[in-house]
């Protein structure tokens, strides 16, 4: 999750004819590249989790025996994943699928997804919590830092007149028109990048902690009001299963948009920090 910052650091290096700006700090290219690690670990040791118990619940309890809003699955001959009542067959992606080995495979999701590649619960949820632990306290200390450094204030506050109907609409259509800022402009967020890293920064990633928290028993009686916060365990899995894929989603998003607008400019910056301004154009279409 690329993160834009003020300028203020050392000289830039001398160029040419294009004109740079340090536009990532180092807290920010730190947590952005452990973020990165962390979430992939997690993601794929959930999924390994997840292949315990392939079946998602609202409310206090759920088993086998009890209807499930969503679920992935398997037949005699086939894989399938449910939606309420809407069935997809997925036989050889999810539910039913072949290994590197040839041989037939009934867990909801395949070997190369999952942390263990085979089927292991312990190991999954031994990389999985210890993986969390980074994340919260990564999270923890880049929250702090925003605030006391005034990275929130400077590049992630919305200001009023961003608000506008008609200035938000803007960005929607410049966005789908692959219209990237140019110039000084380039070095700052737009209202829909500012949305989507505060959604995820203050929004989606303290989602994941706390409903993570909430499935566990022994967080269940010592915190027993997250129980009531997210409505019980089972509500609280399948919200954690949710904000995961809307993770996924904003990942692939973000690379998508990182490749559109130059991925070498993009990676150099979040590797070292500083930002090649991509020059103005003339004439605008």
């Amino acid at each position: 999750m690329a993160e834009a910052d003020s300028p203020a650091a050392p000289p830039a290096p001398p160029l040419a004819s294009s004109r740079r700006v340090y536009r990532h700090r180092l807290p920010t290219r730190i947590w952005h590249w452990v973020n990165a690690v962390t979430l992939l670990v997690m993601l794929m040791s959930g999924l390994m989790i997840f292949n315990a118990h392939p079946r998602l619940y609202w409310g206090q309890y759920g088993a086998n025996p009890d209807r499930a809003w969503f679920a992935i699955g398997s037949t005699a001959d086939t894989g399938y994943v449910r939606f309420g009542e809407t069935r997809i067959e997925t036989t050889g992606v999810l539910g039913r699928w072949t290994d590197a080995k040839g041989r037939e495979q009934t867990w909801a999701f395949p070997g190369w997804a999952t942390i263990p590649t085979s089927y292991d619960l312990a190991a999954g949820r031994r990389w999985h919590l210890f993986f969390a632990w980074v994340l919260s306290i990564g999270l923890t200390l880049y929250m702090l830092w925003s605030l006391i450094g005034g990275h929130l204030r400077r590049d992630l506050h919305i200001r009023r007149a961003e608000w506008s109907p008609r200035h938000i609409w803007t960005d929607i259509k410049d966005h789908a028109r692959l219209r990237f800022p140019r110039g000084e402009a380039a070095a700052r967020y737009g209202i829909l990048q500012k949305l989507s890293y505060i959604g995820v920064i203050f929004v989606l990633l303290p989602l994941m902690i706390f409903t993570g928290l909430t499935m566990s028993p022994g967080m269940g009686t010592a915190w027993p009001w997250l129980l009531d916060l997210f409505g019980g365990r089972q509500s609280a899995r399948s919200i954690h299963f949710i904000a995961a894929w809307l993770l996924v989603a904003f990942f692939l998003v973000h690379i998508a948009m990182v490749v559109l607008a130059g991925p070498l400019n993009e990676l150099r910056s979040m590797i070292g920090g500083w930002f090649t301004l991509p020059p103005e154009k003339e004439h605008e279409a």
